[in-house]
Order: structure tokens, then C-alpha cells, then sequence
């Protein structure tokens, strides 16, 4: 990996009024289609079967363009600290909040897709300066994915998860931690996979929210809850993932919609926290209208939509079925999860797991669905992970 052209920099997230003044127009002005013509309207997952329900959408977008203020997130990245540096030509954005703690770890979290650094605004202070001082701490790094939020958007191919964990490497190292843990879920839990198997050196364990077992495995011997997490799994991936085969295949294409339409890009998000959270109707039930708009308004503003897409393209389906993990490694299987691992499998991959959870509430996003219990069982799958690294 290159040394930085320029070092690590402040940054300081401020959006133009003018663009705030488009996004509000174009949220006036947008053309809806009809309603779906699922039928009944009671509450229930049923009213999503078609996507996003029309009057769902009209309610989200009337309070994104008279009553969401963008500036309050602003003032949440600035408070916590941004900074950018240059990897391998590539401008990476990261939050960085050091612990008071004399006692803390470096940690970087890692974000997948719809998701962003907004999935961990509300836990890093927390979790580097906890209210409870036998609570372990920690140095906090939250990166940007390449073509993600205010990192760059690379220009050529070969940005997929075993180059982002490479550039994770040199990040943490530029900020002097030689050795670190780390966390991720979804793309996040990918590279946070890869950080673990191919860095051993540099990582001292991992907690995640995503396990992928080698291909291959048998279902003998599984219980027959082990059993049902491997269906719902298969289900989901032959009859749920039109996204990401959209986004594998033909990014650029959905990218048009995704970085000229603001609603476009709603729907297609919200569409997923809808899907994937421990929710029985809306994903409102658990995660706020502000925090979904923090995540989407996000994409919008740095026009990235197309350029996050092309993770899928880089990387999926990419994880080396060799790649083994001998670092202690804690995970947990939150119960509305779109995959859930089972033990024997996960533990073909991750051969030195100390703490296996699955929680009684939370989905896809349980930094946001359930962020007192998420920041808990960090801590606690983390302290695991170094209490058997000594």
C-alpha cells in the first residue's frame, strides 16, 4: 500500500444550501406511480409484498422536504471528529473519536450496504467513553467504504473487500495502531472476515454480525432451529436478492435512478431497512424517520449511489472459500437477520470462536434497531476477544 500523499486531514461535513435547496425541489416535484395493488391495507409485512407502499412513501417524503434537518447530522459527524487520507490513490473518509481511556483497544467498525457510517453515529461515544467506567473502551475508527459518503468514488475496478481490508490495515496503522479489533455486519462483516484471516498480525479479534461458512456443508447433525436459519437463508437468497443480482450485474444502470432521483433512491433503501429489521409493518417501529433520512441524505448529497453499488460488482460472491479465521473471533446472529450461520458451519471458517450469541430482538441493523443491547454485546463479545488473545 502507497504512503499518503497529504497525511491524515480534517474534514468538516457541511452541504451547500443550494443542494439542500434542489433536493427539497425535486422532492416537490416528483411523479409517483399508482398505488400497489397488494390486496388489503391492514398493517402487516404483507402491505411491502410489492415494495415500498405508496402512501409509506408520500409520508417519508413530505417529512424529508418540510421537516428533516440535515444540519443536526452535520453538527453529530463534526462533534465526533472526520478525517480523510489518501490509500492507494483512493481519498478515504473516516470518523476517528480516541478514548480518554488509558485503558482503551483501537476498534474499527466496518458498514455494508444501505447502510453508512450513520449506523454508528449514536454508539461512539459510548463505546469510547463509556458511562460505566468497568466497561471496556475503545479507540474508535468508522471508515467510509470506498465509493461510500465522502471517501472517493474509484474511477477503475478492483476496489472489492480483500483491497478494502489492505487499506483498513494502512488506516489503522497511520493512525498508530498497530494492532486493533474490529467489528462489521453485512459488506462489513465480509471485510471484517478478510481483516481477521489475511491480517492476523494486526487483528486481535473480531466480533460480527455476519458469518459465511465455507460452501459445501452438510446439514447433518444440525438442530432443527440450525436447520430453519439455513432455509430462510436459501429463501432469501432465490427470492429476496433481485437488488444485489441488480447491483452485481448492472450497477451503472440502476446508478442513473439511484444518483438523479431522490425518491428513486428512498424507495430503494428504505425498501431494505423495511425488509431486514425485527419489525411486523414498518421499519419505523424500531429506527426513526431521522435516522433512515441521516443514512439515505447521505447517499444523495455525495451523489454516491451508483459508486456504492458497485461493491456487489467488485465483490460478490468473492469471499476465498480457503480463508480461515485463528484469531478469537465473537459473533452474533440477530434473530430478523436476511443470513444466519450456523455454529458448526461458522466454525469451519472461524476455528477460535469464544462467544456465540443470538439475541432475542434485532434484524440487519442492530446498531439501530436495538442500539443499547448492540453496544452491550460489542463490548462484551469484544472483551471476550481479548481476554483470549492473552
Amino acid at each position: 500500500m502507497s504512503r499518503p500523499t497529504g497525511g491524515v486531514e480534517a474534514f468538516e461535513a457541511h452541504a451547500s444550501a443550494a443542494d439542500l435547496d434542489d433536493l427539497r425541489a425535486r422532492l416537490a416535484a416528483a411523479r409517483l406511480p399508482e398505488a400497489e395493488t397488494v390486496h388489503g391495507a391492514a398493517p402487516g409485512r404483507r402491505r411491502w409484498e410489492q415494495g415500498v407502499p405508496l402512501a409509506d412513501l408520500v409520508d417519508v417524503v413530505d417529512y424529508w422536504r418540510t421537516g428533516y434537518d440535515w444540519r443536526s447530522f452535520e453538527e453529530r459527524l463534526n462533534r465526533i471528529g472526520q478525517f480523510r487520507t489518501t490509500i492507494d490513490d483512493l481519498g478515504i473518509h473516516f470518523l476517528h473519536r480516541r478514548s480518554p481511556r488509558a485503558d482503551a483497544t483501537p476498534l474499527i467498525l466496518t458498514h455494508g450496504w444501505p447502510g453508512s457510517i450513520a449506523e454508528f453515529t449514536d454508539v461512539v461515544d459510548e463505546l469510547a467513553d463509556p458511562a460505566d467506567a468497568g466497561a471496556p473502551a475503545f479507540h474508535v475508527v468508522v471508515p467510509s467504504l470506498p465509493g461510500f459518503g465522502y471517501s472517493d468514488r474509484p474511477a477503475t475496478t478492483g476496489w472489492g473487500t480483500e483491497k478494502i481490508a489492505a487499506a483498513w490495515v494502512e488506516l489503522m496503522g497511520r493512525l498508530g495502531y498497530a494492532e486493533f479489533v474490529a467489528h462489521g455486519g453485512d459488506w462489513g462483516g465480509v471485510i471484517t472476515t478478510v481483516l481477521a484471516g489475511r491480517f492476523p498480525a494486526h487483528v486481535l479479534g473480531i466480533h460480527s454480525t455476519l458469518a459465511q461458512a465455507p460452501p459445501g456443508l452438510t446439514t447433518d447433525g444440525l438442530t432443527a432451529v440450525e436447520r430453519e436459519w439455513t432455509e430462510e437463508t436459501r429463501d432469501f437468497w432465490l427470492h429476496r436478492a433481485a437488488y444485489a443480482k441488480q447491483q452485481a450485474t448492472r450497477p451503472q444502470t440502476v446508478g442513473y435512478s439511484l444518483v438523479d432521483s431522490p425518491v428513486g433512491l428512498l424507495a430503494w433503501i428504505l425498501d431494505k431497512f423495511a425488509e431486514w429489521s425485527d419489525t411486523e409493518d414498518s421499519p419505523f417501529e424500531r429506527i426513526s424517520r431521522d435516522r433512515i433520512l441521516d443514512d439515505v441524505t447521505l447517499y444523495w448529497l455525495t451523489g454516491t449511489g451508483a459508486s456504492a453499488a458497485r461493491i456487489y460488482y467488485e465483490s460478490h460472491h468473492s469471499l476465498d472459500p480457503e480463508l480461515r479465521v485463528d484469531v478469537p473471533s465473537a459473533i452474533s446472529m440477530y434473530p430478523r437477520d436476511i443470513e444466519k450461520c450456523p455454529r458448526p458451519w461458522a466454525r469451519e471458517r472461524y476455528r477460535r470462536i469464544v462467544r456465540w450469541r443470538s439475541p432475542e430482538a434485532g434484524g440487519h441493523f442492530p446498531s439501530l434497531e436495538v442500539p443499547d443491547h448492540f453496544v452491550t454485546d460489542l463490548r462484551e463479545g469484544l472483551a471476550a476477544v481479548l481476554a483470549a488473545d492473552r
